[in-house]
């Protein structure tokens, strides 16, 4: 797609692309050694900069929730989400670039084995508050109870805290959790796939949507994802096939 004036200014009208980063995905975002954001979703931002010929500019936040508010909401150009038809309404989504497994994690004497118990009375699934999988698990699951926290990072820590029976989260955080701490065990496979894309407020118009979802497609069909998942040793992670015209 050609980069005219009038879609350059609907992606970073201010003349710095505006990068919203949700620091509770440590699949896609971290801090290096001089406190600075990276990661996968920090490369892309960069090179969307760069090809727009405009400096970046990060915002970053602890919650998925207030990133995709921020988005939606025109306070910053760009966002990285996991697909979720509620975000949707405000949010116009590329498709995939990355395939990140949602799983849960138990206490090693506990009786649950497979994902199909946890949906039992009785069982209480702490998640982070407005995260993929807790907009997920709220349409699923209908007999246990879902409880809230407000981090996704500090899931497995509340999850102990309150004597919970299950924490759902992502696979690579989960697992660093329980590697940590000593009796804990993840349930084999996983309760759902998230599909991590890119996003803007729909309010820009669907040139700029079109331009962002031209440029995951090509950031997938490059290596450019690839390459950045093993730059940052990513594990467990996939790049998302192509989307289906």
């Amino acid at each position: 797609m050609t980069l005219s004036a009038s879609l350059r200014n609907a992606l970073a009208p201010t003349g710095t692309l505006r990068a919203s980063l949700n620091l509770g995905n440590p699949v896609l975002v971290n801090r290096t050694d001089s406190g600075e954001p990276g990661g996968v979703s920090v490369d892309l931002a960069r090179e969307l900069a760069s090809r727009l010929g405009v400096p970046v500019a990060f915002t970053e936040f602890d919650r998925a929730a207030e990133s995709v508010e921020t988005v939606t909401n025109e306070g910053a150009d760009i966002g990285f989400f996991a697909i979720d038809p509620l975000r949707g309404a405000g949010i116009a989504f590329s498709a995939a670039y990355v395939l990140i497994e949602g799983c849960y994690l138990v206490r090693n004497e506990s009786p649950l084995t497979r994902h199909e118990d946890v949906d039992r009375e009785g069982n209480r699934i702490l998640v982070g508050k407005g995260s993929a999988y807790d907009l997920f698990l709220t349409r699923e699951i209908r007999h246990a109870q879902i409880v809230r926290t407000a981090l996704s990072q500090t899931v497995v820590d509340d999850f102990l805290r309150d004597d919970l029976e299950v924490a759902a989260g992502v696979r690579q955080q989960l697992e660093a959790d329980a590697a940590r701490t000593p009796g804990l065990r993840l349930l084999d496979g996983r309760f759902m796939v998230i599909e991590q894309a890119m996003g803007l407020s729909k309010r820009r118009g669907d040139e700029a949507a079109n331009y962002l979802r031209e440029f995951v497609e090509d950031a997938k069909r490059s290596g450019f994802v690839a390459d950045a998942l093993a730059r940052h040793g990513i594990q467990g992670a996939s790049v998302a096939p192509a989307a289906q015209v």
